[in-house]
């Protein structure tokens, strides 16, 4: 049985490294992105990054959690299953991971008064699903290496 992702991901002392990874990791799935809809994504993004320096980090630290919860049943199903990556038992799992991790924004989104982020986030969240499954690969190396 591998260890629950809540212990290792969220671990105050391996917490500050944890976002600091999730955020490169968002960074570098948003600068691939390409065509009109990347060109929608990066500027939804940028706007999102100008409301202030610290939302990015500030919005992972506080949805992690979520996240790390609706990972969890992969996490502990790929540690029985065993395999080549948890990245590669993601992606074969990708529509019913994405609609877990999304799961949590929309749950977010939903309870905020913050007219701007709401704005923003209904104008990217029918490509958002497409846009998690292209990142579960990158998700799965970054949850592996931490969870370690």
């Amino acid at each position: 049985m591998v260890a629950a992702l809540n212990d290792t991901l969220l671990d105050p002392s391996r917490l500050p490294a944890v976002v600091a990874d999730v955020q490169e990791l968002i960074d570098a799935e948003v600068s691939e992105k390409t065509g009109a809809s990347g060109l929608a994504v990066k500027g939804g993004y940028g706007a999102v990054k100008k409301v202030g320096p610290s939302i990015v980090p500030d919005a992972v630290e506080g949805l992690l959690p979520g996240f790390v919860s609706r990972l969890e049943p992969f996490w502990q199903d790929f540690g029985a299953a065993g395999g080549a990556g948890f990245g590669d038992f993601l992606s074969a799992r990708s529509e019913q991971v994405a609609d877990a991790l999304l799961g949590v924004t929309d749950e977010k989104i939903e309870g905020t008064s913050k007219s701007a982020i709401k704005k923003v986030y209904s104008t990217m969240r029918p490509s958002a699903k497409k846009n998690v499954i292209e990142a579960l690969p990158r998700l799965g190396a970054l949850v592996e290496k931490h969870a370690s």
